[in-house]
């Protein structure tokens, strides 16, 4: 089996004043994913997530996510995402890339909460920093903006999981086209960079 690309997204549940002092954490609602192999899509999954620790939704998070109390209800339970994971992961080592670092971060802690082994190892790419370092931004862009500038737009809706790892998925391609077109590309010599005939004009 050849080593996969995993483009990764979650959303996660959000705190009010009071769950805060209850010690909340955020926890996964839904997710998206997409497998990448050979440069061809092999696999796609969206589900929406039943959080067990603070399970009913505060207004502010179904307002921002336009996620309904209902549908998480009706969501994969936890450990069912993590069955799912690491069968698709299987023994090989893959190579994940989210847009930022807080998608395996709030993994891993679910994971610990739920006494669940994390499912998912081999290489972590953040893409949000190597977009960042690539073109030499002071600030992390967020992934619709990152598209945008490209001259592109993003797949689907903003903050909807699978919507989301299609639009790093395509991100990602753009990036690598780039860097490949940066190896590629010589540095120019000083005869590219100087026009020898007018400046032997004005020494005439």
């Amino acid at each position: 089996m050849g080593q996969k690309l995993f483009f990764i997204d979650f959303e996660f549940s959000m705190p009010d004043t009071n769950l805060i002092a209850q010690g909340f954490y955020p926890e996964i609602i839904e997710a998206g994913i997409v497998v990448v192999e050979e440069k061809e899509v092999v696999h796609t999954f969206s589900s929406y997530v039943a959080p067990a620790a603070f399970p009913k939704l505060t207004e502010r998070c179904k307002r921002f996510l336009k996620i309904t109390q209902k549908q998480v209800d009706e969501g994969l339970p936890f450990a069912e995402l993590i069955h799912l994971l690491a069968k698709l992961n299987g023994t090989d080592e893959h190579t994940i890339i989210t847009w930022g670092n807080m998608d395996m971060k709030v993994l891993r802690r679910n994971c610990e909460e739920e006494n669940l082994s994390f499912p998912l190892k081999g290489r972590f790419i953040d893409l949000s920093m190597e977009y960042k370092n690539f073109f030499g931004d002071r600030n992390q862009t967020g992934l619709w903006k990152a598209v945008q500038e490209y001259g592109k737009e993003g797949i689907g809706r903003h903050h909807r999981a699978l919507d989301d790892a299609l639009t790093t998925y395509h991100i990602y391609n753009l990036v690598e086209k780039d860097k490949t077109y940066m190896k590629k590309s010589k540095p120019p010599t000083i005869g590219d960079r100087v026009d020898f005939s007018k400046l032997l004009n004005r020494m005439a």
